[in-house]
């Protein structure tokens, strides 16, 4: 790496830090904020997501922040074991991704402190909730559209990116036996045809794809890509070194064919590609004013995907890549929309030129930041090299 570039990196980690501190305390009872000036509130998704860059810093003002919104969320938790959207807003529910990003949040948190028994009560709960979403009692679990953090995002059925996080806390919990049955159930192909036989059970590979498909239900499948899950089933190692090194490569390919056509302007993949055009059949009317392609989570930059990212080329050994999207990732975080700041570390930028069009100062932005350089500077992946280890322990939940 390039003096320059090593300065840059260092600058942008000072600067991540910075936002994280300013973040840590904000407007609802001083629980933390979802970013600097746009988002008081304080999403749980966001918090959860942080948590992976927090964790790494050993801040204990971070860390204590962190502490008190687990123990918010835990403390208005439904009583069948749902988390809210909202830390503090026990009546602020419906998100399929909060429960389990909680679950692993706390997993991690566990390690990082010692508390092995750290909200026991609420985690059991929690793992109790997640089992009564798995329609089959496969361990694979369903969603609404627009239930995870594509607020403007049709996913149905059976999720790639939710899936991940639950094979993750999983493992993270010991849960061998019901990560393996999940891992497996995943592996299977989705429904090819108009009819369904009785005794197939659908998944999320691709045939003649190497990725996974962003969602499936019964004859229903979605084969956009999605870069978030995708990345997290190759952290999490559910996807195999063959099939990761593969992704990999057919990512890359295929973000320079975006660049050529103009449909991208980074050395960065898109959150999900090809994008959805008006006349496709999964397009929505709403989406012309929120979704546009290119935009948001119609294939925007998001900065804390790409922190997910640039760990899983560490995982999969591809440390120089991971390197140079780490450099991309420092310049895109520069510009800020609104802030008079050194870094913004936008909310998510537009694909075709870049420009940020989220809310300055985004914590998970940030911490996501943090996290991904970690990952490159010590060439490993902080949490998940033990979920990706191949373990044969009794499953504690059986």
């Amino acid at each position: 790496m390039r003096r320059h570039h090593r300065k840059l990196i260092e600058r942008a980690k000072e600067a991540a830090i910075k936002v994280l501190l300013h973040n840590a305390y904000g407007a609802y009872r001083g629980l933390p904020r979802a970013a600097g000036w746009g988002y008081p509130e304080p999403y749980t998704r966001d918090i959860m997501i942080s948590s992976l860059g927090i964790l790494t810093t050993g801040n204990k003002k971070l860390l204590r922040s962190l502490r008190r919104a687990l123990e918010t969320a835990a403390g208005n938790q439904s009583r069948h074991g749902h988390i809210p959207s909202l830390v503090h807003d026990p009546d602020d529910r419906g998100a399929s991704d909060c429960t389990p990003l909680f679950l692993m949040a706390v997993g991690i948190f566990r390690k990082v402190t010692g508390e092995t028994d750290f909200l026991q009560e609420a985690v059991e709960k929690s793992m109790k909730w997640m089992e009564y979403q798995s329609p089959t009692n496969r361990v694979i679990v369903t969603q609404l559209p627009t239930s995870d953090w594509r607020d403007e995002q049709w996913v149905l059925g059976y999720g790639l990116f939710v899936n991940t996080i639950v094979y993750t806390f999983l493992r993270l919990f010991g849960r061998y036996e019901r990560a393996a049955k999940l891992k497996e159930a995943m592996g299977r192909f989705t429904v090819k045809g108009d009819r369904q036989n009785r005794h197939v059970h659908e998944g999320l590979v691709l045939r003649h794809k190497p990725y996974y498909a962003l969602w499936s239900y019964k004859v229903y499948r979605s084969e956009r890509f999605d870069l978030l899950g995708n990345s997290l089933a190759i952290l999490s190692g559910i996807a195999s070194p063959t099939r990761s090194n593969s992704l990999i490569t057919w990512i890359e390919a295929e973000s320079k064919a975006l660049r050529k056509n103009e449909d991208l302007a980074v050395n960065l993949p898109p959150c999900l590609f090809p994008y959805i055009r008006p006349g496709d059949p999964d397009w929505m009317e709403r989406y012309n004013r929120y979704n546009q392609p290119g935009e948001y989570h119609n294939g925007g930059l998001w900065p804390f995907v790409y922190g997910f990212y640039i760990a899983a080329l560490v995982a999969a050994g591809r440390s120089q890549l991971a390197t140079n999207k780490l450099i991309e990732l420092t310049k895109l975080v520069k510009p800020a929309r609104v802030a008079d700041v050194e870094f913004g570390f936008n909310e998510w930028c537009r694909a075709q030129d870049a420009t940020p069009q989220g809310q300055d100062w985004q914590s998970w932005s940030a911490a996501m930041y943090l996290y991904a350089a970690e990952c490159v500077e010590r060439k490993t992946t902080p949490f998940f090299n033990e979920v990706r280890q191949d373990k044969e322990l009794v499953d504690v939940s059986e």
